[in-house]
């Protein structure tokens, strides 16, 4: 049920707009998010203020980049802050998992760390160096670039009763790239290009 339309304008431009919505009902948050998008053209935050005192599971998205260093690659901050992400991750199933006294906890929290992935900032690396993306598509064992549904079973799986005790961990969707890339011919041919 969305309560009033009260809306904001911030500083910024942007428009804040507060809806109540069950978040026990899927179909209802389903809807909430269609009609915001449907109106504005999209989404770009939510904040959920939901009650307390419940079980749950939280999923964040850090990067492989979290877990190496990208060689060939600037990138101290992002990979810096996508290992903070992986830590966030493990911390916060520390300090959320365990139920205390007055019922709060029992939350599991998970990260999951995509290789190579075709999105925005992906295309401006792509324009900006294009034998970026063939290397990209040869730098793990599948030979492919993710797209980002490619993650919706990672993260279908992190939040369901599947992963019930499951927590604390970054898992890696790659294609394998972690696993091979110091020893993948097409990464050492692009680096003595």
């Amino acid at each position: 049920r969305v309560l009033g339309s009260t809306r904001s304008r911030i500083p910024l431009g942007g428009l804040l707009q507060y809806v109540n919505v069950d978040v026990t009902d899927v179909q209802k948050i389903d809807d909430t998010i269609s009609q915001i998008t449907d109106k504005n053209g999209r989404l770009d935050g939510l904040i959920a203020a939901a009650e307390r005192k419940c079980p749950g599971s939280i999923v964040l998205v850090a990067s492989m980049s979290g877990l190496v260093a990208n060689k060939g690659m600037y990138g101290s901050v992002y990979n810096s802050s996508k290992a903070a992400v992986i830590q966030l991750a493990r911390k916060l199933a520390q300090e959320w998992g365990p139920v205390n006294d007055q019922g709060s906890g029992g939350i599991r929290v998970n990260s999951f760390c995509p290789g190579h992935t075709y999105t925005p900032m992906a295309e401006k690396s792509f324009e900006d160096g294009p034998e970026t993306k063939e290397m990209w598509a040869h730098a793990n064992m599948l030979r492919k670039i993710a797209r980002p549904w490619d993650f919706k079973g990672v993260s279908l799986f992190s939040m369901s009763d599947a992963s019930s005790l499951m927590t604390g961990n970054a898992l890696i969707i790659d294609g394998g790239h972690t696993a091979c890339c110091k020893d993948n011919k097409a990464i050492r041919q692009f680096r003595n290009a």
